[in-house]
């Protein structure tokens, strides 16, 4: 039977993947909307989650879609409502808030989802078990975009807990937790801070694994023509490079064959198999390198940000 899910804030991003990507899957159907901004046609609309928990949609799950700053007391009505739940990225504004939800999805028995969508982009399995066989050199990563163009008027993502140019940056975060063989840590970093923003708007990062590899990361928001989603990996057999966030992958100058974008796809695939299996899968990975740029990057305060 398939999972009645409801989706929790109807944006661009449930709008252009989620409800797509539900209405294809043979796992799921979309039972119901709860958002601010309205709902959808021939499906019941509530004005907030607390309202469609209560309704008589006979819901099984939800995927929580809203900014992350509010994320936390939605998920925590859905996991005490006995509903199984699906994070955007990223999965919440703290560390701490998502170590509670994960706690108490384990005490009622539902499956708690933080989801990456940027590990399912076709190159970056087949970059894994590349990189797995390999001695590497170095890591770089830059990711560039204009955020004029990909946040327009999202006041929300600029205060703190929207992780300013860290919202793009984590894809790039998750990426590279998932495919490096070993764990690795923050050394230096500078966060530049708009004068009239409570969140960074670039960073540059520096960090190192457990063996001593370097590692690089650049995230700018100013970027301006063409956007740049690259992670470069040196190794002794040649250059692994990501590039297009992760959808391009070229190995020693050769281009290889990849699959067509399907990344929110192999989320609700991935949903789909521990809810069967009452698992959670709760990686916060990504978001502890962001927390921890906070805490060691050195803050410079740039020319004000106008949209």
């Amino acid at each position: 039977m398939a999972i009645r899910i409801g989706i929790v804030g109807l944006g661009k991003i449930a709008r252009d993947q989620h409800v797509p990507v539900i209405e294809a899957s043979p796992d799921f159907t979309l039972a119901a909307v709860a958002s601010r901004s309205g709902g959808l046609p021939d499906l019941p609309y509530y004005s907030d989650i607390g309202d469609m928990l209560a309704g008589d949609d006979a819901l099984d799950a939800v995927a929580l879609c809203q900014p992350p700053q509010v994320r936390y007391d939605a998920a925590r009505a859905a996991i005490l409502a006995g509903k199984h739940v699906f994070l955007e990225k990223p999965p919440g504004a703290t560390l701490s808030e998502v170590k509670s939800l994960a706690d108490l999805a384990q005490a009622h028995g539902v499956t708690l989802f933080a989801s990456w969508h940027s590990r399912y982009a076709s190159g970056v399995a087949a970059a894994k078990a590349w990189l797995a066989e390999r001695t590497i050199r170095s890591v770089a990563v830059e990711w560039k975009e204009d955020v004029r163009v990909w946040h327009p008027g999202q006041a929300w993502i600029w205060e703190p807990g929207g992780l300013g140019v860290f919202d793009p940056g984590i894809n790039a975060m998750s990426i590279v937790t998932h495919i490096m063989p070993r764990p690795f840590f923050l050394l230096d970093g500078t966060l530049s801070f708009p004068a009239n923003r409570g969140a960074p708007i670039a960073a540059d990062l520096t960090f190192r694994d457990d063996s001593g590899v370097p590692i690089t990361a650049a995230f700018d928001w100013r970027q301006t023509g063409p956007q740049t989603w690259d992670i470069s990996v040196d190794t002794v057999d040649g250059a692994l490079v990501l590039s297009k966030g992760g959808s391009v992958l070229t190995i020693a100058g050769e281009l290889q064959e990849t699959a067509p974008e399907a990344e929110y796809r192999g989320l609700y695939d991935r949903f789909a198999g521990l809810v069967a299996r009452g698992e959670s899968d709760v990686d916060v990975s990504p978001l502890r390198h962001v927390a921890d740029a906070y805490l060691r990057g050195a803050r410079v305060v740039v020319e004000p940000f106008e949209d």
